[in-house]
Formats: structure tokens, sequence, C-alpha cells
């Protein structure tokens, strides 16, 4: 699958409305003007990104630059952005019938207010096997050129021979065109004085006005891929997805889910000790055929938090970019990153694909377990839900912690909270997603299985990292035997020593019961946009039934 670029003349204007929206038009027409610099290679984004004022070039190696294309002698580059350190998505909004011409005004006044500024345009691939892959296009103004060097390595850069020759291979998809993000971090207007996420889904564009953080940049690009890809048959994912490659040829592939700081990439990213022989598909953004349960990694970069990887741990070597952290002279000289949250609580890097060296971007065989990483003190270390709808809304209700990615003001950062099927970043109806979801467990011929993991404690006792590893190995193993979880009729859980479930105990099921309940008020209160069908609010409703019954 591929995206639509160079048309035929008769093919331009409004006989094709999917790509000459009022908004997409005015959007794509930026890029095109004499104050722009198309950056051909990702060689050319690193010596602008290195040269850009503010820029902190480290003496840390680019370990492999030359198989990333860049210089061989390319250094680690550092950039920091200010006050907000995290993604804003108070400031979302989405284009639709009733504001399209507004929001279309405003931009042409944005991008009118921006032609005595010079700007970069980057190009890159978001997907990365021949059945799917989108062309996306970035434009940033002087002075953000670290920004496009860090999307152009976080995503597929289109100067790479062989993912242009796949994508030049792949079909063409009618009534899709590539992606264009307009990003102007410095603008601020009177409607929007803190800054502004605008998207129009239906025609794959985006302007992001006040938005310095990276995060936007690569998050924003994605969520345009996801509605992209649910429009053509395919589960959006926001999880990490590996496969266990078993004696006798036996493989398990398995899917987790979960917010930054969930877990999510310490579970996929493991290699269990050197017990494992695994394979990685992405740790963060990847897609699921709805037909025969194969999927696709949608970037080869990781972006993760430098907090994780002091600079005497191996996997520091692998940065390629840094955003918010302080930096220092070490015993020799150089200067190097301070990688712990001190300025500022969400360091971040953009980094190798060769932190991985056990990465593919697709797996034909399909998805054997999806697992939900929650934070319910209620909940033992893993349940097993049987009931495919209730499978689903239990994604569409996952309870988590916000994570100092998402900068909320004056929101606890450890306020319990759900956020459907850990993707906060989702522009069609969550419909839809529950029906993705739902599809395939209903599949008796994938036989995907569910899990609930919870990564946070249950009661007092903290579950570690090496519980829930344990757990999850056990399940490839097949050796978890999972036992009825009390009164509940489509749940299982798997009982481990040390984290026993108190069933006589009436207060915990009193406490049971109520973040049942919390789940079912969730579904039962969405707007319009978010509305469940009634199978989900009815599967969660009889969990709420039997556990009140319990509680009696």
């Amino acid at each position: 699958m591929s995206t639509k670029y160079n048309f035929k003349r008769e093919e331009i204007g409004a006989v094709s409305p999917q790509y000459y929206s009022r908004l997409r038009s005015t959007v794509e027409a930026a890029f095109y003007r004499n104050n722009v610099h198309t950056v051909k290679n990702i060689a050319e984004a690193y010596e602008l990104a290195k040269n850009s004022s503010g820029t902190t070039i480290t003496d840390l190696p680019v370990v492999k630059a030359k198989e990333l294309g860049l210089p061989e002698d390319a250094k680690v580059l550092l950039f920091n952005d200010g006050f907000i350190t995290g993604r804003q998505a108070r400031l979302r909004r989405l284009v639709d019938d009733t504001n399209r011409d507004k929001y279309a005004g405003q931009v042409r006044e944005v991008i009118f207010a921006g032609h005595t500024k010079k700007w970069y345009h980057g190009i890159a691939y978001v997907g990365l096997a021949h059945d799917f892959m989108l062309r996306a296009h970035l434009l940033v103004p002087e002075g953000y050129e670290n920004t496009l060097y860090s999307w152009m390595l976080n995503f597929q850069n289109a100067d790479n021979e062989f993912f242009t020759k796949l994508y030049k291979e792949s079909k063409l998809i009618e009534g899709e065109g590539d992606l264009f993000i307009y990003s102007d971090p410095d603008c601020y207007t009177k409607d929007y004085p803190d800054g502004l996420a605008l998207f129009d889904k239906d025609n794959n564009c985006a302007v992001l006005l006040g938005m310095r953080y990276f995060g936007e940049h690569k998050k924003g690009t994605l969520t345009l891929g996801w509605t992209v890809a649910n429009r053509h048959g395919y589960t959006s994912c926001h999880g990490g997805q590996k496969r266990f490659n078993l004696e006798g040829g036996k493989q398990k592939v398995i899917s987790v889910f979960g917010l930054s700081g969930s877990g999510k990439s310490t579970i996929t990213l493991s290699d269990h000790g050197g017990r494992f022989d695994t394979t990685v598909l992405h740790d963060d953004a990847f897609i699921i055929n709805n037909t025969d349960g194969s999927s696709i990694s949608l970037e080869p970069s990781y972006f993760d938090k430098t907090a994780d990887y002091p600079l005497t741990r191996d996997q520091s070597k692998y940065f390629l970019t840094i955003q918010n952290v302080g930096a220092t002279v070490d015993a020799d000289g150089k200067i190097v990153p301070v990688t712990e949250d001190i300025t500022n609580g969400n360091g971040r890097t953009v980094k190798s694909i060769f932190a991985t060296p056990n990465r593919e971007f697709e797996f034909k065989e399909p998805t054997n377990a999806i697992f939900w990483i929650m934070k319910d003190p209620t909940l033992p270390p893993v349940v097993k839900v049987k009931d495919p709808a209730l499978a689903s809304v239990m994604g569409a209700t996952l309870a988590t912690k916000r994570s100092s990615a998402e900068y909320i003001p004056g929101q606890d950062p450890n306020q319990l909270v759900i956020v459907p099927y850990a993707n906060p970043f989702r522009l069609y109806e969550l419909g839809k997603d529950y029906a993705s979801f739902k599809s395939l467990f209903e599949n008796k011929k994938l036989g995907i299985d569910c899990y609930i993991i919870n990564t946070g404690s249950f009661l007092e006792k903290k579950v570690k990292p090496a519980d829930t590893l344990g757990l999850i190995e056990d399940i490839v193993l097949e050796k978890a035997k999972f036992v009825p979880f009390g009164p509940f009729s489509s749940l299982e859980y798997y009982p481990l020593e040390g984290f026993e479930v108190p069933f006589k105990d009436p207060e915990y099921l009193k406490q049971l019961a109520l973040r049942m309940e919390d789940r079912l008020e969730y579904v039962s209160t969405l707007d319009d946009f978010n509305k469940l069908p009634q199978d989900a609010i009815d599967a969660i409703k009889v969990v709420v039934e039997e556990a009140k019954k319990a509680v009696k």
C-alpha cells in the first residue's frame, strides 16, 4: 500500500476532493514556496541540525553512523525545548464539517505570517513493509532543524534506496494522499494562545502551532498513519510486539499495550535474561491486519526516556538525538548528557534501530496474545479474559497512571486514569477500535487470547518486572494454569506465590466491585464521538453485577 502524490492534470482540483480539500490544499501549498528548502537526505539533515543555533554537539559518537546514512564522525546532538517538555492532548482539535472553513481561514493567516522565514521540508515513510507504507512530509521553520532531523531519524528517511524501491513497488491506494504536517513552534494565535494541534483526519494533514516538543511531531505523524490504517482493514496499535522463537520451530507472538512508563517497552525489549530467542517488531507503534493477524511496524527507531539509560548502561551508546536533559563535562573533558530527569521530568532520546539486533519490520505470523497493561491495585498480576466483547471493552477501559510524557497543567501525575487502548492519539471514533479488537478476539482461526497484566501493585504488594516477565514466559510456554477469578464467569487468573487473592475478604471484594463500576460508568457516559455499542456496555455490566453479588 502506498499513498498518492503525483497527479495527472485532469485529476487535480475539485474533481478529487479527497486530495484537494480546503485545509489540505492550503497546507500543501506552503511546502512549495521559494522560502522552503527540501532536505535531500539524512546526512544533510544532520549538518543542518548540528549547525543550528542552540544545538549542543556532545562528544558521544553515533554508533554505525555510516549504516544510518550519516557522516562517519557524526555525534549525538542535544536540543532542549523550554518550559513544556511533554505532549499536550488538551490542545488537539479535529477538523469536521462544522469548523472546516474557520480553521482553513486561520491556517491561511498563519502560513502567510510565515512567509518571511526560511523553512525546511523533510520526507519520510511511515510503515515499513510492502503492504503498508505511507509517504509523509514535515515542514519546520529555521531554528528547528533538530526537530526535522529527529523526525527523519525516527521514521524511515526517504533517501534509503531499499525502502524507496519497496515503496514504489507497493500498491497505490486510491483516495489516500501523502501525509502533510505543517509545524511552526514559534506561532501562537489569539484563539490558541497555548498552541494548537489541528488534524484533518479525512484528508491526511495536520498543523502544529506552538509545539516545540518532538513527541508532538512523532505522535502527530503516527496519528495520521494509524487513521489511514484503520480505514484499510488494520487495527491501530500504540503498543509493543515481539515474537518468541521456541524450540522445534514453534513461535509465539505477543502484543503489549500500555502508556509510556507502564512497562510496555521493558516487556517488549527484554531478552528474558538470555533464556529466550526473541525478535522485536517495535515497542511503540504497529498495526495488525484484521484478516490474517499479521503485523507491520510503523517506524524503525525508538523514542525513549533518557532516565532509563545512564551513560554506564550499554543502551546509551545507541542515542541519536536527545531532548530536554542537562549536559556536563566528564573526567576526560568530553561533553556528555545528564540523562536522569534532573532539569525536568521527561528527558527523551531518539534511539537507533541498532539498539535491538533482533528486529524485523513485519511479522507474517498472527499475534497469539494481547496484553492490556493496567495499574489497578484490585487486580492480581495477570487475569485472562475469555469473552471477546469483554476482552475488547477492557482494552477500552484500560486503567493506568499518566506518564511524564503527557503535560496536563494542575493534574496529579499519579492519578489513576482511563485511556482507551492506551492510545490518546486516536482521531476516529472509539467504536472503530472496539470493533477492530473485538473482531481479532472473535476470529477463532487466529485464536488470540486476551490478558490483563497489572504492573503496578496488587493491594499493597508491588508487582516487580521479574514477576511480569516470569508470568509472560509461563504463558508463552503454556505452563500457566489459569483458574476462575472469584465470582466472574468470563475472567480467570494465574495464581502466583505472594499474590494470593483474598476472595473471602469483603473489603477487597468491595474495592474490586468499585473498580469494575468505574469502568461501567466510563463506558456508559461517553460522548457521541466515543460512544461504544450496547454489547460493550452489556459485557462490562455482567462483570459489575457478578462483583456486586459477591459482595452481598
